[in-house]
């Protein structure tokens, strides 16, 4: 009996084919490359944010488990609010000597 769950087959058109099968497979994720050839970039941006500032981390590749874990570190090490999405981490604030300085104590040394 073919499995017949819709929630698998979401954004996908109908087909009429019999023997059609969705393709439901699932994106892997890239392997978290190691803290010393990770190549961070920290800047500030006050753009589109309602005058706030915040500092922003981009450059992560890994898991988004590790990433997420990377925000949490930074922001409680900032006494800060923020978020992790889209690649980027955001943290509320003008913190970005602290930010790059908490990197490399880290392990990250291509920080910049």
């Amino acid at each position: 009996m073919k499995k017949n769950d819709w929630k698998e087959r979401l954004n996908i058109v109908y087909s009429t084919n019999p023997d059609f099968s969705y393709d439901t497979a699932e994106e892997e994720e890239q392997e978290t490359l190691p803290k010393n050839n990770q190549k961070l970039r920290v800047r500030i941006e006050k753009n589109h944010r309602g005058g706030k500032t915040v500092t922003i981390v981009s450059g992560f590749v890994g898991t988004d488990a590790d990433f997420k874990e990377l925000g949490k570190l930074l922001k409680t090490k900032c006494g800060v609010g923020g978020s992790a999405k889209d690649g980027e981490l955001l943290i509320q604030g003008e913190f970005k000597e602290k930010v790059v300085e908490l990197l490399k104590k880290e392990g990250y040394t291509q920080t910049k």
